[in-house]
C-alpha cells in the first residue's frame, strides 16, 4: 500500500465586506480534508465520500475535489492511478468557500503524492477549475486564493489570476456564525443588481482601498470605518433572516464591523482581540437562537498558512 497524503483546506471569508469578488481571507477551522494515495487502477475515483448527506457527486469530472485534482494529473502527465477519499467539515451552501476548500484539498493532494513539483501559486488554477464546476463556470479566487495561499487575499484580476498578500495585524481576529439555511451562490448572484451608480462604486472602491490601508497600517479605527459594503449587503440581506439584528449586535458588542461572508448564510465579524471575538460570536450566535434557528460559531485569528499537508 502506498503513502497516503492527508490534506486539511479551511474554510475562507469573501468579500470582507467592502472587497466583492476582491478579497478574503482563511480561517482556522472549519474546512475539508482529502486523503489521496496512489492506486493500482488506473485514472482518478472517489473511494470514499464523508459529510455531504449524498448532496454531492461522485462523478469525477462533477465533484470540485475530483476536478482539480484531475486538472493537475493532467498538466504533470500522470500515468499512475489515483483513488480519493474526500471527508467535507464544511457545509454545502454556506457562504465560507466549501467549494473552494475541496477543490484545494483535491489539487494539492496530487501535487503532494507526485513531491510537490508544483508551488502554491502554481496550483491557484488548478483549484479554480474545480471550484468552477459549483459555481456554474465562473472564475472567482477570493475564496481559492486565500484557502490554498493563507492570509488575507486580494484579488487584482481573475482573469490574469493576478493576487496580493495583505498584511494584517496580528490580533485582528474574526468571529463567524452560520445559521442552519443554505444559500446556493447562483440564487445569492441573482438578487443583485446588473449594474451600479457611480456614487454606490466610488463608495465601494474607497472603502476597499482604505480597508487595505488599515490592514496593512493595523489601524483598527481605519479598518472599522472601511467594514462598509453598498454592492452586495443591502441585497443579499433579505435572504439571510434576522441579519440586521445580529450585525446590531455585533457592532454594539465592540465588533470593528459585521457583513455577510461570501454569498451567505454565515456573517463574520472582525475584532481586535480574541476575547472580543468570543463575546462577539456568543452575542450573534445568541440572536439566531432567539429566532429559533440554529446557528454554529467560530472565532479565529487570520490563518496566514491556508491549505496545510497533515501526514
Amino acid at each position: 500500500m502506498s503513502e497516503t497524503i492527508h490534506i486539511y483546506a479551511p474554510a475562507t471569508v469573501a468579500n470582507v465586506a467592502c472587497g466583492f469578488d476582491t478579497l478574503g481571507f482563511a480561517i482556522d477551522r472549519p474546512g475539508d480534508e482529502v486523503f489521496a494515495r496512489f492506486s493500482q487502477k488506473p485514472g482518478l475515483r472517489i473511494s470514499a465520500m464523508h459529510g455531504d448527506g449524498g448532496k454531492l457527486p461522485r462523478e469525477i469530472e462533477k465533484n470540485t475535489a475530483t476536478v482539480a485534482a484531475q486538472a493537475v494529473m493532467d498538466h504533470l502527465a500522470m500515468q499512475r492511478g489515483v483513488e480519493m477519499e474526500i471527508h467535507k467539515g464544511l457545509p454545502i451552501g454556506s457562504g465560507m468557500g466549501s467549494s473552494a476548500a475541496s477543490a484545494v484539498a483535491g489539487a494539492m493532494a496530487i501535487n503532494e503524492l507526485m513531491g510537490r513539483p508544483l508551488s502554491r501559486k502554481e496550483l491557484l488554477p488548478f483549484a479554480l477549475k474545480g471550484e468552477a464546476v459549483a459555481s456554474g463556470g465562473a472564475i472567482h479566487a477570493d475564496n481559492v486564493g486565500p484557502c490554498l495561499l493563507g492570509g488575507m487575499i486580494l484579488v487584482r484580476s481573475n482573469q490574469e489570476l493576478d493576487t496580493v498578500s495583505i498584511d494584517t495585524p496580528s490580533n485582528l481576529y474574526a468571529a463567524v456564525v452560520l445559521p442552519d439555511i443554505e444559500i446556493l451562490t447562483v440564487a445569492a448572484r441573482a438578487v443583485m443588481r446588473k449594474e451600479i451608480p457611480m456614487k454606490d462604486a466610488v463608495t465601494q472602491w474607497g472603502n476597499l482601498g482604505a480597508m487595505i490601508a488599515g490592514l496593512m497600517k493595523a489601524d483598527y479605527g481605519l479598518i472599522s470605518r472601511s467594514l462598509v459594503d453598498v454592492i452586495a449587503e443591502p441585497y443579499r440581506a433579505s435572504l439571510i433572516p434576522a441579519f440586521h439584528e445580529v450585525k446590531q449586535a455585533a457592532v454594539g458588542m465592540g465588533a470593528l464591523g459585521c457583513s455577510i461572508s461570501g454569498a451567505g448564510p454565515a456573517i463574520f465579524a472582525l475584532c481586535e482581540g480574541d476575547q472580543m471575538a468570543f463575546k462577539v460570536a456568543m452575542g450573534m450566535q445568541r440572536v439566531f437562537e432567539h429566532h429559533k434557528i440554529a446557528c454554529k460559531r467560530y472565532v479565529s485569528a487570520i490563518n496566514v498558512n491556508g491549505a496545510q499537508r497533515l501526514a
